[in-house]
Formats: C-alpha cells, sequence, structure tokens
C-alpha cells in the first residue's frame, strides 16, 4: 500500500525566492493541529513511568577524534624529523607561515588607524595614555599606552595581550607586567580583546554583557562568524597586527626591538600573532602552548578563536605557530598546575629545539614553568623580563619592580567604559553586512550544482563498501508507537555508529527481513528513544504508513552516542561536551553535521542491502539538517517531512541573538548556498516542512 500524501499547504510551487519572502513563523508550515485531523491521536503521548536514557556508546565521539587528533600528530612529527639541514628547517618554518595563512587569511586591507588620545596619566617612572584606534573601520580598539620618563627614545616596544579577565587591559596581572616593563625602559601598548573590558559586543542599556562577558561573548560571535567564512581568532589577531601598526607609528619606539607577550587567552592571541604577523623580534606566550592532542584527551574546552578551522587537517600544532617566527628568540612559559597541560608543553618545546638547532639558533629558544596553578604570577612574569631584557639589553633587572595598580576607571578610555558608548560597530554587524553582501551575490543553483555545493561544504567522504552492523540485545519496553524494537548499530565509518531502531509488532533478535519496498526513516534531534515516545511525528508516520517499515536513526553525538565528557552533563552547555566536539571537526575540516549527514547517507545504504529501495525520510529539529541534505544527495529518498527545520542560515547570521548550537553549522555556506535552496530542490520528492 502506498502512503497517502498528506495535504501541505501553499505547496504549488516551492521556489528559492518564495521560501525567502514567507516570514519566519509560516515558512511552509504545517500546524499540529491539522497532522490530528489527518490520523487519530494515539492514547498517550508521553509514557506513565520515566525511563532512564539510553546511552550505550557515550565515549564513542571521544575515543574516534582522538584518534584521529593522534593521526594528525603522528604526521606533524614525521615532518619535524624529516628535517636534517638548514635549508630543511628554513623550508619547514616557510611551510607553516603559508598552512597558518590558510587558517587565518586573507587579512582585510589596512585602512587608517585614526587613533585618539582620551587621557593621560601620569606616574613617576613612567605615563599612561589612554588610546582608542580603529582595526577595522569604526570598530575601536581601547588601550593603554605605557611610555617611560627620563629615558632617550627609541626604546623597545611591547604589544601586550590580555587573557579571559573581565575588566581586560585592567587586570592585575595585566597592569602588573605593562607597569614593570615601563619601569624598566619598554613603551608598552596593551589592548582590550573583544568581549572583555571596555570591548563588550553585546551590552545592554546599563553597558553590561548580555551574553556573559569574555569565553560566551567570544562563543556567540564567534561561532557564527564560522557561516560567512570568517574566524574570531583572526579578528582578535588583527586587532593585534593594527595594536604593532600604531605602535610603530611613535616615534618613542624602537622598531629593531618587537616584543609580544600574554598569558592563557593572551598567550592564545601573542602565540598567533607569531604565525602571523613577521614583526616581532621576541615572543613569550604564557599558559598556553600545549598540544592539540593534550587539549582533547584531557577534554579541556578551548573558546573559538583558540581552535583555528583547518588547523589539524593542515598538519599544525601550536608550537608550529611559534616555528614561523624561527630562529627569532621565543620564551615558552608553562605552569607546573596548569590545565593548560604541562607535559604538552614541555612537548612543544622539545619540538622546537631541533628545529632552533638546525637554524644555528639554539640559545633562542627558551621554557620556563613555574610551580603555580594557572595565570601570569609573578615568577613566569619575570622570566619574560629576563628573557627580554637578554635580549634587548635595556635592562639588567631580573626581579619585579615595586608596583602601584590603578583602579578599573582610571585606567577607561570612554567616558563609561564601554565603546558602545562611542558608537563603535560590534563583530556581530560586521557579520549581518557579510551575510546580505552574499545573499545578494548569490544566483540560484541547479540541481546539479546544489548537490556539488553541498558535497563540498560537507565534506563528505566516499564510501568504500556496505556498512557493517551490529544486532543490540532486545530492551524491555521502552513504550514506543509499535510494541517491539531492534537496534542495530550501524558502523559507517571505523569507530562510529549510528544507531537504528526498527519498530514492528513481532519480536525480532536477528537481522532486518528483506523488503518491503518502501520504508520510513526518521532522523532524531537529540534522542531517538525519548522522541519515539514523546514525539507526536513518529507516530504519525506509523500512521500515515501502516504497511512501511519504521526505523529511528541516531546521527552520532546524540541519543545513544550522546558524550558524557568535558564534566557532568555539559552536552547543551555552550562550553560543553557538543560544541568540544563540534569545534574540533572544524580544525580537522571535517564538519560535524557532515559526519551526521553521511551518517545518515550510510543508514540510507544500509537499508537499501535491506530491500528497501524507496525512503520517506524524516527529521526534527537538529536532525532535520542532516536529514534534508541526505534528501538531496540520495536517489533512494523519494519523500521528505521536516518539522522544526532551521528556516535558512541567512537568519542566523543576521541575528544578533540565536540559539542553534556550532554542531549545526557548515562554515562558509552563505557564500555557496542556504538552506532554502534546498527545500527548494526537495519540493520534487514532496518536502513537507511542519513548524520551521
Amino acid at each position: 500500500m502506498n502512503a497517502s500524501p498528506i495535504p501541505f499547504r501553499d505547496s504549488a510551487v516551492i521556489t528559492r525566492r518564495n521560501l525567502l519572502k514567507i516570514s519566519t513563523l509560516s515558512l511552509c508550515a504545517i500546524p499540529l493541529a491539522e497532522w490530528r485531523v489527518l490520523t487519530p491521536l494515539f492514547a498517550s503521548e508521553a509514557p506513565a513511568t520515566p525511563l532512564s536514557p539510553l546511552n550505550r556508546f557515550p565515549r564513542m565521539i571521544q575515543d574516534y577524534l582522538v584518534a584521529e587528533v593522534r593521526r594528525c600528530e603522528a604526521a606533524n612529527r614525521q615532518a619535524k624529523a624529516a628535517i636534517k639541514t638548514r635549508a630543511d628547517a628554513e623550508a619547514y618554518a616557510a611551510s607553516v607561515r603559508e598552512r597558518i595563512m590558510r587558517c587565518f587569511g586573507p587579512f582585510p586591507e589596512k585602512t587608517p588607524l585614526n587613533p585618539r588620545i582620551t587621557g593621560v596619566v601620569e606616574r613617576d617612572a613612567y605615563r599612561i595614555e589612554k588610546v582608542i584606534f580603529e582595526s577595522r573601520p569604526d570598530l575601536l580598539v581601547t588601550g593603554n599606552l605605557y611610555v617611560p620618563k627620563g629615558r632617550q627614545f627609541p626604546l623597545p616596544g611591547v604589544v601586550a595581550t590580555c587573557g579571559h579577565s573581565d575588566n581586560g587591559k585592567a587586570s592585575e596581572a595585566y597592569q602588573s607586567f605593562s607597569q614593570a616593563l615601563a619601569r624598566m625602559g619598554y613603551v608598552v601598548l596593551i589592548f582590550d580583546p573583544l568581549g572583555q573590558g571596555e570591548r563588550l559586543q553585546y551590552p545592554d542599556a546599563q553597558l553590561r554583557s548580555r551574553v556573559g562577558v569574555g569565553v560566551r561573548e567570544h562563543l556567540h560571535a564567534g561561532n557564527q562568524q564560522f557561516l560567512v567564512g570568517e574566524f574570531l581568532g583572526a579578528w582578535r589577531a588583527w586587532d593585534g597586527i593594527r595594536a604593532l601598526d600604531y605602535l610603530l607609528t611613535r616615534p618613542e619606539v624602537d622598531p629593531r626591538h618587537l616584543g609580544i607577550t600574554g598569558n592563557s587567552g593572551g598567550g592564545t592571541l601573542t602565540t598567533w600573532l607569531c604565525g602571523v604577523e613577521s614583526r616581532w623580534t621576541m615572543a613569550a606566550p604564557s599558559c598556553f602552548v600545549t598540544t592539540f592532542r593534550r587539549n582533547l584527551e584531557n577534554e579541556l574546552p578551548a573558546d573559538t578563536e583558540q581552535c583555528p578551522p583547518r588547523a589539524l587537517a593542515l598538519i599544525l600544532d601550536h608550537e608550529d605557530f611559534l616555528a614561523a617566527m624561527a630562529p627569532k628568540p621565543v620564551l615558552i612559559l608553562g605552569k607546573e598546575k596548569d590545565f593548560f597541560d604541562i607535559r604538552g608543553t614541555e612537548e612543544a618545546h622539545v619540538r622546537l629545539k631541533d628545529l632552533y638547532e638546525k637554524l644555528g639558533a639554539a640559545d633562542h629558544l627558551a621554557f620556563f614553568a613555574g610551580p603555580t596553578a594557572h595565570g601570569y604570577s609573578q615568577e613566569n612574569r619575570e622570566a619574560m623580563y629576563r628573557w627580554f631584557n637578554r635580549i634587548t639589553g635595556i635592562s639588567d633587572r631580573q626581579s619585579e619592580p615595586e608596583l602601584t595598580l590603578e583602579k578599573d576607571e582610571t585606567l577607561r578610555c570612554a567616558p563609561k567604559g564601554q565603546v558602545a558608548e562611542l558608537k563603535s560597530r560590534t563583530v556581530f554587524s560586521f557579520t549581518r553586512e557579510t551575510s546580505l553582501n552574499f545573499a545578494k551575490q548569490r544566483s540560484e543553483l541547479g540541481y546539479d550544482a546544489l548537490r556539488q555545493a553541498l558535497e563540498h561544504s560537507l565534506k563528505l567522504p566516499r564510501p568504500t563498501q556496505t556498512p557493517d552492523y551490529r544486532i543490540l540485545r532486545n530492551l524491555p519496553s521502552r513504550q514506543y508507537p509499535l510494541p517491539r524494537s531492534t537496534t542495530y548499530a550501524v558502523e559507517t565509518e571505523p569507530g562510529i555508529f549510528a544507531l537504528v531502531y526498527r519498530l514492528s509488532t513481532e519480536p525480532l533478535e536477528a537481522r532486518p527481513p528483506k523488503g518491503p519496498p518502501r520504508a520510513i526513516l526518521y532522523v532524531s534531534h537529540q534522542s531517538s528513544d525519548a522522541e519515539l515516545r514523546e514525539e507526536i511525528l513518529p507516530r504519525q508516520l506509523i500512521e500515515a504508513e501502516p504497511a512501511s517499515v519504521f526505523y529511528a536513526c541516531d546521527a552520532r553525538g546524540i541519543g545513544e552516542s550522546r558524550p558524557n565528557t568535558c564534566g557532568f552533563n555539559t552536552f547543551l552547555d555552550p562550553y560543553g561536551s557538543d560544541y568540544f566536539y563540534a569545534i574540533h571537526c572544524l580544525m580537522l575540516d571535517r564538519p560535524y553535521l557532515g559526519q551526521k549527514t553521511y551518517d545518515v547517507l550510510r543508514v540510507l545504504d544500509w537499508l537499501r542491502t535491506c530491500g528497501h529501495s524507496e525512503i520517506h525520510l524524516a527529521g526534527k529539529g537538529w536532525g532535520a539538517l542532516p536529514a534534508a541534505f541526505a534528501a538531496v544527495l540520495s536517489d533512494t529518498v523519494v519523500e521528505v517531512t521536516l518539522k522544526n527545520a532551521l528556516n535558512s542560515y541567512q537568519s542566523i547570521a543576521e541575528s544578533e541573538f540565536y540559539a542553534w548550537p556550532l554542531s549545526t553549522f557548515l562554515p562558509g555556506v552563505l557564500k555557496q548556498f542556504d538552506l532554502p535552496d534546498c527545500y527548494r530542490v526537495l519540493s520534487a520528492k514532496k518536502l513537507r516542512l511542519i513548524d520551521p
């Protein structure tokens, strides 16, 4: 018996133009009430007794990605082991510079800095100038310039970068080393990072962040940027490059001695700047450099700016960003009790040491580990002072001088301490503008061109053989719409399983029986097990097509393979396990969403071996995205139903606040196509969009 089509409101022609015109709330939607007219309600939509969630593969994603990153690390070490001569070392440094720019570049053209001094604080041995400049047109950067007194200019210059302190440049540790360097004879420019200090990107009327200072602002702005092909780490690096540009406009600065240092998030930026800017003459990153493998194995989330896209795929590790400036002097600073694993810091130093030796500059590389926990504490600051002094000869001081910390208000550049008062642009405003420009430039893709663009964006591998599968032991009743269920773990690639539930009226503990030709595959939002009890759509699909075999599927990373890593129950946290694996997948140049789509495609291949040649593919929420993409790419799919699907990526890129996670994004997608393009071509497969 063929399924009766479910009426589709206003569905005569689905075009990209129509989809973009229809409002967010009404986009091709079938209200729940209309579904209820079509099929009788089941007696109960929720189980009488709560059941513990099924999760038989909780470390699958962690173990899989650790294996992938270990392969990248092995390739990296092999490349370094091949360095035998000075020429080899020089070629390696040139190679990492080129690969780094593939992660970070291209940078924009340099525009006028339009610097202004909004105030000066006079102290005994130095003055502090309150500086504002534009790293991009109307994007304001706030900084403090520490200029020594009683010295003969020019003097060595240092750009100082801040970690994740709420008050940015005014934080105690960052004030401390800026003051100390100024007392020793350095001109120091320390500036606020995006989302911290005076540069909140989401301020409310009281000039407080609406999403959370630091990491939360970085994640919110940075995740969204991926949709238009941008990377927040590159934006932060550009701020640092323009800070150096400003420093070099000052006659007090000697261009022969230019240093960069910072801690934690500032250690990150220092490391990245060593890789993308060639004018530094010395560097001292603190409390960041380790290895990507150590961070992953230790289940340590890092924010968006700390995870360069494609870095792992390009066989880069932390120390390679320092290798890019070899043989210039670099001091790697770590902490014995840091959450950034000191073992990785030591490994990075050892790998760089051989490179520097081949370049004849062994004394230009050093390592220091303080005994305490994470932070730019005094022992690490003093190691940095000694390193810079040794290189410049500006001072013979070995310890930190006496300091006088300033109040935050004293160091403010803006009247009330936020660039929002001065009408600074935000990162989001640039993201929105870029998205709008892409929308104007995109042409409507034909079916073949869309499939090609989709495969490219998803980074799909080529399957080599029919998926193998496991038959899991049956469980007591899970209160699904049909009384019996069998779970199959379909191996979509080595070490990765999509969990597939086959519902029936008869018990089954073996492979699926052959046929009938038509089957339904439901791709879950977050858990097939839960949604088969609590979500009405699977019940309605079963009722509408009683002759079709019903399957439900968890793609990787949800449901039965939902990670239990990165702390307790962090999956949905902005800094939790779902984000953690999504950002690592971007560094591997294999978007998480592409991997989930591949799982669905492999399950469709498996269903074909089970005798099902016509598939009604359904998906809900997060699962609607891989379902839609798989439907475009698979000829086995003849009908598509999507519930709570995302209207468009453009709507996210142009919304200041959004709720969809990084795991549902495709990097750079808006340069080529958007979801309405997929929905348009799926009209030929009887697409139904329910409550998008």
